[in-house]
């Protein structure tokens, strides 16, 4: 019997051009979607109206393209589909799976003695046992929180495929985190768990930086009767000594490649089999 096809995604914010680490992940998604005959879908995760620039969404494509990595159907605008999310959030408060809550970022890092992890992870549940209050709701800047009690209650630790290998949370994994907030109508995990789902993916593939996004995820997966995907986290280009590619530090991108006449399906290809251009290595797993 023929394998399932595998779907996979490249979901990048456009704050700015694409760089070698972004083109690691893309063709590493790219491949393992077309060896099984499967999907590679690109989502444009532009939730962020103070970062996410036009312009950059026609970069993104035109690196794709660059390199070689063409997506299948329609591009995916996290900002055309806010009602959905919305709709999702909706779900989870009728159930009190979340509540409001008023503290400042500040008032929260006061408040904790050694802050690590996850936003979610290290809050102290200031607002958790709070009655709701619309009117204070209508005047007050608010976000909404997982109340992670009453979901492990409920759907349990959740459990997921990494590449092969089974993975179990702990509660700490997962923490009261933010799903919604006024000056953006959902988090990065509300976002991703309820497009991931929509476009059938069926592999996630992202940096290593974002394992710790994972349990999260699966938790609300499993709180919305959405089907868990399989996870691959793969190494971060980084620079030679160590530093991460940023965009905000102004990480060589792929169009100044490109310009510098490199060829990029040779530079896809070359990204897959390890072989990094001079001055670049991968860290972490």
């Amino acid at each position: 019997m023929r394998p399932p096809m595998t779907i996979t995604r490249f979901a990048p914010s456009p704050s700015g051009r694409l760089h070698l680490g972004h083109a690691y992940s893309a063709a590493i998604g790219h491949a393992r979607a077309r060896q099984s005959g499967g999907e590679f879908r690109l989502r444009i995760e532009d939730l962020d109206p103070a970062r996410s620039r036009p312009e950059f969404v026609a970069g993104i494509e035109e690196d794709l393209r660059w390199l070689g990595l063409e997506w299948d159907g329609v591009p995916i605008v996290q900002s055309q589909r806010t009602g959905l999310y919305g709709e999702a959030l909706e779900r989870l408060k009728e159930r009190g799976l979340v509540y409001s809550c008023f503290c400042t970022r500040a008032e929260i890092a006061a408040s904790l003695t050694a802050p690590h992890g996850d936003a979610g992870s290290s809050y102290p549940g200031t607002c958790r046992g709070l009655p709701d209050d619309p009117g204070r709701r209508a005047t007050t800047p608010h976000c909404w929180r997982l109340d992670c009690g009453k979901a492990l209650a409920i759907a349990g630790l959740p459990g997921w495929d990494e590449d092969g290998r089974g993975f179990t949370a702990s509660p700490s994994d997962i923490g009261d985190a933010i799903l919604a907030r006024k000056d953006a109508p959902a988090s990065y995990h509300l976002a991703c768990v309820v497009d991931d789902a929509e476009s059938g993916v069926t592999l996630v593939v992202r940096g290593a930086d974002l394992r710790p996004s994972t349990p999260i995820q699966r938790m609300l997966q499993e709180l919305l009767g959405l089907p868990a995907p399989a996870y691959l986290h793969h190494p971060l280009v980084t620079h030679a000594d160590g530093r991460r590619l940023a965009k905000r530090d102004l990480a060589p991108t792929l169009a100044a490649m490109r310009e510098a006449g490199a060829d990029g399906p040779a530079l896809a290809a070359g990204l897959l089999a390890g072989t990094l251009p001079l001055g670049f290595t991968l860290s972490g797993a």
